[in-house]
Formats: structure tokens, C-alpha cells, sequence
């Protein structure tokens, strides 16, 4: 188990990282840095982490600035275990090959148990076709700061739904491989004071002709996080929010609740997952470069 952990930002993402390492053990030395600081400035701030020695480094800061922190740890570290929050980068670079430290991206929502459930349930399944919808008001995400100056606001730091919500293309990856992608909308159509997209509609194949549908917002008042999947003899559908499974197998409706769980959680299991090197649903860099990849072409480029 890892002693002393360094966060790079002091934003909510790092707060959730705080509390999570809490839970896990209070006798962690854990330190945290503003992720926001000038260029000339970057020499100085990561001798102090040099001479911190520590044994995990967890990049939360705008995905802007997330190469800049890689290269530089990539750099001056060796055998580390590196966090990086979601998504990898806030646009597609062409990695080398990584020879010194250990990387993974934050992609907490696979520790959602309804994520899990329905990954276990599909195994061998034939699926015709997957409908995801990921609806929520940015207004509403965070009370500590005006939405408009949000990181998730602003274009340059790597903010809109692309990026912002790219959980469900990494799950949708992690359960059925690359897609190919068919159609794609990527736009900002809202009234919401932002400068980035807002509204982010896919419809895909994967390697086996399943139909994907995917469509995600934050300038719904109606917040919803579904995922409903048709196969053979079968139906289900995973409510995110509700944390509740439906599934319908030949006529039989059954019906399951994960009472007594919190989206923090999944924080707490993701580090736990890493700390202890089990690696069960962790996602490395190689499978959030695939999702990078996939999220360039998502692009609007017009």
C-alpha cells in the first residue's frame, strides 16, 4: 500500500480524491498543489514534488494541462504509479512508447455497480442493438463556482460534453470494442454561457453490427443516465442515477437496487483497485488512448 500520494490541482475533481483517500486510510501523507500555475513556474513546483518522493501522483487538473504533467513526470520519475483524471488529454497526441512509471486514467464510472452488472450479464449474449443517454443541467454540477467559469465551460481547458462526459464511450469501448462510427452531431445549440459543445449525438456499429445509439447533454433540466440494451430473448436496462437494474429475460420482469450505494464510492474502489495492483476494472493508458482516438473523430470539426 502506497504512504505518500501528491494531487496536482485543488479543484472539486481533487477534493472527491481527498475524501476517497480518507475513507481508505487517514495516515496517508497526502499533499495537493494548484493545477493553474504559469509556465516559468513549473520547474520550481515539480522539484518540490521530487524531493516528496511520492508513491502515487494523481493529475487532476484541466485536461488542457494533462500532457504537460505527463511529460514532466515522465521525465523526472521512475516506477511511479500515476493517475490521471479522465479524459487523457483535451486532444489526440500520438504517444511513444511509456518506459518509466505506471499509468491509469480516471474512468470511475466502470466501478458503478449497475456497470458492472450489465458487463457481466452480456457476457456471450447476442445483443441487437444499445441505446446510452446522458442528460444533465451544468448550472447544477458544482455549487462552489459559477458554471460559466468552470473548467467544463471553457473550450482552451478541455471542457463540453466531448470530453467533459467521455465516460460512456469508454464504457461503451470496454464492453464492445471499437466502434465505428456512423453518424455524429457535436455542436453547442443551448442558451447556456459557455463556449464549447453541448450536445454530443453518435450512432455507431461495433466489430459484430450491433446498433449503437448514444446521445449526451448538460443543458437538460431532467437529469438522466441510462443505458438499455436488446438482445436475444432479453432486455435490460441500467439506471445510473437510481443505481437499479431492469431485465427482462423471455416475458419475466426482474428487478435489482443497489440501496447502499454512492457515487463516491467509486472513487474510493478505483484507488483501492490500483493500490493494491488487482487492476480489475481499472483503465490503463492504452485503453484511454483508444478512447481518445475515438473521441477525435467524435470532433466537430466544421
Amino acid at each position: 500500500m502506497f504512504k505518500k500520494i501528491f494531487i496536482i490541482g485543488k479543484g472539486s475533481g481533487a477534493q472527491n480524491h481527498i475524501k476517497a483517500l480518507n475513507k481508505i486510510n487517514k495516515k496517508f501523507i497526502v499533499k495537493n498543489i494548484p493545477s493553474r500555475f504559469p509556465k516559468k513556474n513549473l520547474g520550481k513546483k515539480f522539484s518540490l514534488i521530487k524531493n516528496f518522493n511520492p508513491d502515487y501522483i494523481i493529475i487532476s487538473s484541466a485536461a488542457s494541462t494533462h500532457y504537460e504533467y505527463f511529460k514532466i513526470i515522465e521525465k523526472i520519475f521512475k516506477n511511479k504509479t500515476v493517475l490521471i483524471e479522465k479524459p487523457l488529454f483535451n486532444k489526440f497526441i500520438k504517444l511513444n512508447k511509456i518506459k518509466n512509471n505506471k499509468y491509469f486514467v480516471g474512468y470511475n464510472l466502470r466501478y458503478h455497480p449497475v456497470s458492472q452488472y450489465i458487463k457481466k450479464y452480456l457476457y456471450k449474449k447476442k445483443i441487437f442493438n444499445v441505446y446510452m443517454n446522458n442528460s444533465s443541467f451544468l448550472p447544477q454540477w458544482r455549487k462552489d463556482i459559477s458554471y460559466e467559469n468552470s473548467v467544463s465551460a471553457q473550450k482552451k481547458l478541455g471542457g463540453g460534453v466531448r470530453l467533459e462526459l467521455s465516460h460512456d464511450i469508454d464504457y461503451l469501448n470496454l464492453i464492445f470494442g471499437n466502434l465505428k462510427i456512423l453518424y455524429v452531431f457535436n455542436k453547442k445549440i443551448s442558451n447556456l454561457k459557455i463556449n464549447c459543445d453541448d450536445i454530443l449525438l453518435v450512432n455507431a456499429l461495433t466489430k459484430k453490427n450491433i446498433i449503437i445509439n448514444l446521445s449526451i447533454d448538460f443543458f437538460s433540466r431532467i437529469k438522466n443516465r441510462k443505458i438499455i440494451i436488446n438482445g436475444k430473448d432479453f432486455c435490460i436496462k441500467g439506471d445510473f442515477l437510481k443505481n437499479a437494474i431492469s431485465l427482462n429475460e423471455k416475458g419475466k420482469l426482474r428487478k435489482l437496487k443497489f440501496d447502499n450505494f454512492n457515487i463516491k464510492k467509486t472513487y474510493r474502489d478505483m484507488h483501492l483497485d490500483i493500490m493494491k495492483k488487482t487492476f480489475k476494472y481499472s483503465c490503463s493508458i492504452q485503453q484511454a488512448y483508444k478512447v481518445q482516438k475515438t473521441l477525435e473523430i467524435l470532433k466537430d470539426n466544421k
